[in-house]
């Protein structure tokens, strides 16, 4: 048993206290399927017999062995076999009782394997590589009984390595049980949710922890959804849950619709990494690192971090490439850094289906027939079918990875920086304040601030020393940590904090990562920065956001250049929400009216032409008054009211070019 690889790491703990303290094992049940007991009953003289093996049982039966033939020793063929008494002659019957089940499951290495015939092929197959089962009950069934067969017979191990996962409940905590009335049938739940997402939702689980199964619409409410013509409702567990999924789908989506309007074939392109696009290197690179995290977790039996990394980078995937690169497919169609974009994209989309088999196995499926079987008819016939992706180290880009995840914070924190300050992303500002931690970083964001500042929709950006006099710290105890260290000193402690010199404390622990304070009874502690957070703020017309020692400061001082530029993102985009509601595809031109008051009308001509190319439009026509001048009786209207469109009402029409 210790030579046993148990996952989670205290399976071996429990097994080992069942061995030394078992109890009674009941071996027998009367059921009808299960292990036939070889007991043989004589109801005259109340003899009883057992039967060794399959060739005594032959030498043995007078009646049934013809229908038995051919068979494993399970009824119904085992109990037509009928013998004679060896102590009155009579016709005699097996009993109807069967083993244990795990009985039988014990010994399946051995009963399927050609044990007693072929010992040279059974030794190729012995012990098993890996068997997984729930976890409470089989330590002291399957678990226990396949221990004891091959101890018992081999004096070995039945396997090598063993993963036991934890009950799945029900939404309250519960078991399942058809006597409780809180049990599922699979088909129900598949029918509503898909198998492939609770596939996903077992995944990324720690299988060593019970599982709560979310709450799904019940029969009435899945079928009055669905005779609006709506998928059933799912609640928000679900939707968590099966989040990564639904990117993933949204950013095939995106592919496929330029793909499909510029009819692009990824077997008729080439363009080496090389003159590729940091943007493109950095997916690839982390295409790349990806493939070998799955690979090296899937090759340890670790589900649940190798569905962690997917899920990451199909978040990066969405959140940061597709977005970053959404204006490179609307250029021309020959243009080396569209025909980039596409085969990034691609082979990010393809290699995910690979990953993606073992645990999303329709949807895998589904994307790989589209993607890449639509295109290439020489690829074999299913994902399930394709060989796993190898990881290419020659991809991995190190300094695209650490500079694009600098990027990626600081914008992260600018968004939360105009979240505080209650200024939507459309709204463009004048100055990005930040503050990094080396010497390389302030370099690398000196070639990629237009990055951050595409995000952020921000004009200028400024390096942010740490003791500028905008920024304003202040020290926020972690009481939950310290209060079972310090205990009774906890009083002082958090009173030494209060009096401290937040500018000196942020300083001191962004330096040696930790900070020394001297309590009321006169001995110092020493704090880390997992016991003392340091929140950065702001003077007044800047709003801040701090994350271990990266900060950003906006100036939300708003010109009326400034408010008028966000004016027209805004109404840039009810234009694009009216073409969707007008049912208009993504490639369609327009014709586009719009009629609002003198002062929005003379903002709209400002950035007519910024209007008219982000919204397809090859004609734009700005009128006075509440109706647009000269647009057709059948073009679409529809009615921007002034609280949506910072006190301006305007009405559009637009009709497809």
């Amino acid at each position: 048993v210790p030579d046993i690889r148990w996952i989670p790491g205290f399976g071996l703990d429990r097994e080992m206290d069942w061995l030394r303290n078992m109890e009674d094992w009941m071996i027998s049940k009367k059921r009808y399927w299960g292990l036939a007991l070889p007991i043989y009953h004589c109801a005259k003289c109340d003899n009883f017999e057992v039967i060794g093996s399959e060739t005594e049982l032959k030498e043995r039966a007078v009646e049934g062995w013809e229908t038995f033939e051919g068979h494993t020793p399970h009824r119904p063929y085992v109990d037509a076999v009928k013998i004679k008494c060896s102590h009155c002659g009579a016709l005699v019957s097996r009993i109807p009782d069967v083993g244990n089940p795990w009985l039988d499951a014990g010994i399946v290495p051995f009963s399927t394997l050609h044990y007693r015939h072929e010992k040279n092929y059974w030794r190729e197959w012995f012990p098993a590589n890996f068997i997984t089962e729930s976890f409470p009950g089989q330590f002291r069934n399957w678990f226990y009984s396949m221990l004891v067969m091959a101890a018992a017979l081999e004096d070995t191990e039945p396997f090598q390595t063993v993963l036991g996962f934890a009950t799945l409940l029900d939404q309250n905590g519960q078991g399942m049980h058809k006597s409780l009335g809180n049990s599922i049938p699979f088909d129900e739940a598949a029918a509503i949710v898909g198998a492939d997402t609770m596939r996903w939702l077992y995944m990324n689980h720690a299988p060593e922890n019970n599982l709560r199964f979310p709450r799904i619409p019940s029969h009435a409410e899945a079928a009055e959804a669905r005779a609006q013509g709506q998928p059933p409702r799912l609640s928000d567990l679900w939707m968590q849950a099966r989040s990564a999924l639904d990117k993933l789908w949204n950013v095939y989506s995106f592919f496929v619709t330029y793909a499909n309007i510029d009819e692009f074939n990824p077997l008729t392109r080439r363009l080496p990494v090389a003159e590729r696009s940091d943007l493109d290197r950095w997916a690839l690179s982390e295409l790349a690192e990806t493939v070998r995290k799955v690979t090296e977790r899937m090759e340890d039996y670790d589900a649940e971090h190798a569905t962690a990394a997917i899920s990451t980078f199909i978040e990066d995937l969405s959140n940061w490439y597709v977005r970053r690169s959404r204006r490179r497919f609307w250029k021309a169609e020959e243009d080396v850094d569209k025909v980039a974009a596409y085969l990034t994209l691609y082979e990010c989309l393809a290699t995910l289906t690979k990953l993606l088999a073992p645990f999303t196995p329709f949807l895998a499926e589904s994307l790989y027939q589209n993607l890449t079987r639509s295109v290439d008819k020489q690829a074999p016939e299913s994902v399930h079918l394709a060989d796993w992706p190898a990881f290419d180290e020659k991809l991995v880009n190190p300094r695209l990875r650490d500079e694009t995840a600098l990027v990626m914070q600081l914008v992260n924190l600018g968004r939360a920086a105009r979240e505080q300050a209650q200024i939507r992303v459309r709204q463009p500002l004048a100055t990005l304040y930040v503050t990094t931690q080396t010497d390389a970083e302030r370099e690398s964001l000196g070639r990629l601030a237009e990055q951050v500042l595409e995000e952020l929709n921000v004009k200028r950006l400024e390096a942010l020393p740490h003791d500028s006099d905008m920024l304003a710290y202040t020290l926020k105890p972690r009481r939950s940590t310290l209060g079972p260290k310090y205990g009774k000193r906890l009083p002082a402690l958090l009173t030494a904090i209060a009096r401290a010199d937040a500018h000196d404390a942020a300083r001191e622990l962004r330096a040696t990562g930790k900070l020394t304070l001297t309590v009321d009874d006169g001995e110092p502690v020493t704090l880390t920065a997992d016991e003392v957070d340091v929140e950065a703020g702001a003077r007044e017309g800047f709003v801040a956001a701090e994350e271990r020692g990266y900060v950003v400061a906006l100036d939300t001082t708003l010109t009326p250049d400034l408010l008028a530029e966000g004016l027209m993102r805004d109404l840039t985009h009810f234009v694009q929400d009216a073409r969707k509601k007008a049912g208009l595809a993504i490639e369609d031109n327009i014709s586009l009216w719009l009629a609002a008051d003198e002062e929005l009308g003379a903002t709209i001509k400002r950035f007519a032409a910024t209007i008219q190319d982000e919204t397809l439009a090859r004609d734009l026509t700005v009128s006075a008054g509440e109706e647009p001048h000269g647009a057709p009786a059948d073009a679409y209207h529809e009615t921007i009211p002034a609280a949506k469109l910072g006190s301006h009402a305007v009405t559009l029409a637009l009709v497809k070019r």
